[in-house]
């Protein structure tokens, strides 16, 4: 039944109004968060982000300045139901947008706490030279971090999904707080940026290709677990190659949980059973920076973890998969994706500058200058850092000392960076000011 200027479509204009007046209270993250220039997002990501919700409130500003002139002309001979469906959509969007800017938010006010928003800073650098591979046709998306509680870190990839439909114009990477300051952050933060490289690269689909055909290459009856357990491994390969021992130690310190745990069959959890993880891990350092130390960590972690006490049924079961890891290696680093252009994964990594030995030299030409460390890449850095602690050279009271003091020089020059920059971008137009 129709409604012509009655009661349902006067309450309806005035909510659709309402909507309006409180997505003018949503302004962008320059007018109302305060933080020292050091701890401030990297100048590409936040005008990214300030971009991306503008345009998302500009196009639902736009939405509902059409209905409300829809309700005064056509909508007047529409009837209340039509009305209100047409409202219900309208709001729902709404509620996008701000999940959109609470998603975004969390990242931002986290850089007004006091130390927490520089060395914030300081891993966005980490970020985006972990991010960084040389491959043709590869575009690297900005990546911005933030601290949260719990041992794992995960990550929202740059180009997925948000609330609404819209891709994520960023790569917003969650580290564990409980890490800050220590090498381990590193590993944690590296696995996650090798789920967005990978993505990019496209290596877990074409991996599951290789290991569908991996029969013949010493996988029989164990390539379906390693297909399932592929995307997290990968990322795990990622971090291992930019980090050497430093990545392998900080998962060593993730699942260090207790043994039901560490042996717990993952079912449909793309995450390997954990003691089979770390294993995976030191075997991939073992074949792209040959050294005593992985047969060691493996050792080692057997000690921790001895098998004895399990089922007889679980422990053939690892045994099985155990044995099967140097095939599983062998096929992953030499898996010839095609974003590589017949270049092997393994030769993504930069095997020859981050050999043991060389971090070891490089720890000891250093000497501790913060100066000379702050111009290498944050990635190197870690990786020489979690390498000399790994010999027993450093200790972990000064490991954390010295890389407290570096992501802060990191989070300054990165400033320092965009202060120097020249400004050419413009903010693209709506059909009202936000």
């Amino acid at each position: 039944m129709a409604d012509p200027g009655g009661l349902a479509t006067r309450l309806l204009e005035h909510e659709a109004r309402g909507l309006l007046a409180r997505l003018d209270q949503v302004r962008p993250f320059a007018l109302h968060e305060t933080m020292v220039l050091a701890a401030a997002l990297p100048y590409e990501a936040q005008l990214i982000i300030e971009r991306f919700l503008h345009a998302s409130r500009g196009r639902l500003r736009e939405k509902v300045h059409g209905y409300v002139d829809w309700l005064r002309g056509p909508g007047l001979r529409a009837g209340p139901e039509e009305q209100q469906r047409r409202f219900v959509l309208i709001r729902l969007g709404f509620n996008d947008v701000l999940s959109q800017f609470d998603l975004f938010t969390e990242v931002v006010t986290q850089r007004s706490e006091h130390e927490t928003g520089v060395w914030l800073s300081g891993l966005d650098s980490l970020a985006r030279d972990a991010l960084r591979v040389d491959v043709d046709g590869y575009e690297q998306v900005p990546a911005v971090c933030y601290l949260a509680r719990g041992p794992g870190a995960a990550i929202r990839r740059a180009r997925t999904r948000l609330p609404g439909g819209q891709a994520n114009p960023v790569a917003i990477i969650r580290v564990p707080r409980e890490r800050m300051v220590g090498s381990g952050i590193a590993s944690s933060l590296l696995h996650e940026t090798g789920h967005q490289g990978a993505a990019q690269l496209g290596l877990v689909e074409s991996l599951r290709v290789d290991l569908a055909g991996a029969a013949s290459k010493g996988l029989e009856g164990t390539w379906p677990t390693w297909d399932k357990w592929i995307s997290e491994i990968v990322a795990d390969c990622w971090s291992v190659g930019k980090l050497g021992i430093t990545s392998t130690i900080g998962l060593l310190a993730v699942v260090s949980l207790p043994a039901f745990f560490v042996f717990r069959p993952s079912g449909d959890d793309p995450h390997p059973v954990p003691y089979l993880r770390v294993l995976v891990s030191a075997t991939i350092g073992e074949a792209i920076y040959p050294h005593p130390q992985w047969a060691a960590m493996r050792r080692t972690w057997k000690q921790l973890y001895p098998t004895h006490d399990l089922p007889p049924d679980r422990r053939t079961e690892l045994e099985r998969l155990e044995a099967s890891i140097p095939a599983f290696v062998r096929l992953l680093l030499e898996h010839r994706p095609p974003a590589l252009h017949g270049r092997r994964l393994g030769d993504l990594w930069p095997a020859a500058e981050r050999r043991p030995a060389r971090l070891i030299r490089l720890h000891h030409a250093w000497g501790g200058d913060v100066a000379v460390m702050a111009r290498q890449p944050p990635s190197l850095v870690f990786a020489v850092v979690g390498q000399a602690k790994a010999a027993g050279l450093i200790s972990p009271e000064a490991e954390s000392h010295l890389l407290t003091v570096l992501l802060k020089a990191w989070a300054v020059r990165s400033s320092l960076d965009v202060v120097q920059r020249p400004h050419r971008t413009s903010t693209p137009s709506v059909r009202r000011a936000s």
